[in-house]
């Protein structure tokens, strides 16, 4: 049979879960709310009283052709005639079950890599359950988690013909990410699998009509996932109108950064021609969302307090389908920041990241790498090695990284160009990094067809005005750049708006082939 996996239940019976509420009762509510497959969990019953709830439970998903699955108990699936069994590494042998269920049994295989999974797909499972995608309270054995990127990987290695479903911690707030950052170039989820979020929700047929609705419905985070200007060329002819819709659309830029970094924030926002707030407490975010701005969560001044803050607003911004720009500042200085990136990357989706070397290489997974503060140490790694990771991020969170240095990089795992403009005098002044970011999360927001395009706009900008500031008679130094370089800003912006694309002529911008290191070198030495 022919099996929608899109939305799968499993069951709770326990007291935390399930609480005096009769489950079969719950699992009627699911079905009618749009539940695809149910599976029957229980780790307390005894085996007669399973039997029983399981025919109850069979009764009542019927009607609507959805396939009752039991968890673990091949013995109780052949006691009631259920249409499956869902096995754990632990559990017996996907042969024997079939051996035993027969060949038209559903018999699926939880997998947390991609050698379990290669193994359950040889053996003939009919499909996976991938996870544990994030910790939770449902499942105390939870190993290993895995995330987005672990999904994501497992996916791309498999067949296309096996369905998967991915399970751990996803809930409303969640899914519409979880599908979308799993998905790979020829595969992506069948469905989801939740517990919590409709055994232990108020209303269990709403829950599940809400789940239903984000999974079926377009996710919000297609906006501007638009690829098709690929030369340099074409990209550069179109900046000038990013620039020019920024100072026409005045978005707001919601910067939740340090201290340090506000006022000149603020400063920045202006002159490009954006409406600046400076708003650190999570609970103004759900309103600001709603004005068609973008965030800029820079991770300069850490807290538990401002973590949790964090998370609020950028989930805010994420349900309505608004640019997030995150800053991991000293990513990989303490234990604390790194377990703070583990919590935002666990629990938000962010448009663009923008890190120097070290803070991508911490956001990949890189556990030996080791700031001394929030600066960039001196980097070894050759400009293609540079650019191989900005798209590899990319290709791990489906957004836009921004990998900045003496050379710049920008990818969205399919496109990857490298960006030399910029004076030095940006490096010898506070907060210019946090500024960038702002710059470009108001692109953003300004700009929503072509998410690369409007971030490699806002750079451009930025380092271009910097430039025109440093070659100013009147700056000598740090001190008085500053002034200027927001001048500039302010006058890049009035010549966007003119339609005057004189302040392009400038751009150093160049295609990177990630795949050939001598087609990447070529390009290199050959600059538009």
């Amino acid at each position: 049979m022919a099996v929608d996996y899109s939305l799968y239940l499993v069951t709770d019976s326990t007291s935390a879960i399930l609480g005096k509420r009769y489950l079969p009762d719950v699992v009627r509510a699911a079905v009618e709310g749009g539940v695809t497959v149910v599976q029957y969990r229980d780790k307390l019953s005894e085996t007669a009283e399973m039997i029983e709830t399981a025919k109850d439970l069979l009764e009542i998903c019927q009607p609507y052709n959805v396939p009752l699955i039991i968890n673990d108990r091949v013995d109780v699936a052949l006691a009631v005639n259920a249409q499956g069994v869902h096995l754990g590494q632990t559990d017996m042998s996907l042969d024997i079950a079939r051996r035993l269920l027969g060949p038209n049994a559903i018999i699926g295989m939880t997998v947390s890599s991609l050698s379990q999974a290669a193994i359950a797909v040889e053996d003939g499972a009919d499909y996976l359950g991938i996870g544990t995608v994030y910790a939770t309270p449902t499942k105390e054995d939870t190993k290993s988690i895995i995330g987005t990127a672990g999904v994501k990987a497992i996916l791309a290695g498999i067949s296309n013909r096996v369905p998967t479903v991915a399970i751990g911690g996803i809930s409303t707030k969640n899914v519409q990410r979880v599908i979308f950052q799993s998905q790979t170039r020829n595969k992506r989820l069948d469905g989801v699998a939740v517990v919590s979020a409709i055994m232990s929700a108020d209303d269990e047929e709403a829950a599940a009509q809400e789940l239903r609705r984000l999974i079926t419905e377009p996710s919000v985070f297609l906006i501007g996932m638009s690829n098709d200007l690929r030369a340099v060329g074409d990209l550069l002819g179109r900046a000038n109108d990013v620039i020019k819709g920024l100072g026409f659309k005045h978005p707001l830029c919601h910067n939740m950064t340090n201290l340090v970094a506000q006022n000149f924030a603020a400063n920045v926002a202006l002159a490009i021609g954006s409406s600046p707030i400076m708003a650190n407490n999570g609970d103004e975010a759900p309103e600001l969302a709603t004005l068609g701005g973008a965030l800029v969560i820079n991770m300069g001044s850490i807290t538990p307090e401002a973590i949790g803050n964090y998370v609020k607003a950028v989930q805010a911004y994420n349900s309505r389908g608004q640019p997030v720009l995150f800053d991991p500042v000293g990513a990989g200085a303490t234990e604390l920041r790194r377990g703070a990136v583990k919590t935002l990357l666990a629990n938000c989706y962010f448009e663009v990241i923008k890190g120097n070397e070290n803070e991508i290489r911490v956001l990949l997974g890189d556990v030996t790498t080791q700031q001394k503060g929030v600066d960039s140490s001196a980097s070894t790694s050759s400009d293609f090695d540079k650019a191989t990771l900005a798209k590899k991020l990319a290709e791990q969170e489906r957004n836009i990284v921004v990998l900045t240095g003496k050379k710049d990089y920008i990818s969205d795992g399919t496109r990857t160009y490298a960006v030399e403009n910029g004076s030095e005098y940006l490096g010898l002044v506070t907060a210019t990094g946090c500024t960038l970011g702002t710059t470009i999360a108001a692109c953003l927001a300004a700009y929503r067809e072509d998410r690369l395009l409007a971030a490699l706009s806002g750079m451009l900008m930025y380092e271009i005005a910097s430039e025109r500031a440093s070659e100013r008679d009147d700056v000598k130094g740090p001190g008085t750049f500053v002034p200027a370089f927001i001048d500039e800003l302010y006058a890049v912006a009035k010549l966007a708006q003119q339609s005057d694309t004189s302040w392009l002529a400038n751009a150093r911008v160049s295609a990177v082939d990630t795949e050939n290191r001598w087609e990447a070198f070529l390009s290199s030495r050959t600059r538009i």
